[in-house]
């Protein structure tokens, strides 16, 4: 893990909520917006977006937590924005928090915690007696 990414580093996407993305259990629908499972998904995935420059070839990034408000809701057709900064980084650990918007609206806000980790070592944890 090079050192590039440094605390305060920046990076953001935008998506379009679509019905794949409402709320649901079992495949019945909760509510047509946009789900809460969905926002924690598209957190990691901003959150991921940042550390994959800095990986080795021989390392991997695991989410180790996440948190999560659910502000407002979203409809189908609504451009989020998820804007993710890097506030911590400490060790193999990178802690990005994370905001969702859409124009003025705050939709949710978070903290997304990262370790990066030998791909070896993910392996054994994966493949462990312990695990089944």
């Amino acid at each position: 893990m090079n050192s590039d990414l440094k605390v305060g580093a920046k990076h953001s996407i935008q998506i379009t909520v679509t019905e794949d993305m409402f709320a649901q259990f079992e495949g019945k629908m909760v509510h047509p917006v946009y789900s809460t499972a969905t926002m924690v998904y598209h957190m990691e995935w901003v959150s991921r977006q940042m550390i994959l420059g800095i990986l080795s070839e021989g390392e991997e990034g695991m989410g180790a937590e996440v948190k999560v408000k659910h502000l407002a809701p979203a409809t189908e057709g609504s451009i989020l924005t998820l804007d993710a900064t890097v506030v911590s980084r400490k060790k193999n650990f990178i802690i990005t928090s994370v905001l969702i918007h859409s124009h003025e609206k705050v939709v949710g806000e978070g903290e997304v915690t990262q370790v990066i980790l030998p791909k070896r070592k993910i392996e054994q944890m994966i493949s462990s007696k312990n695990n089944r």
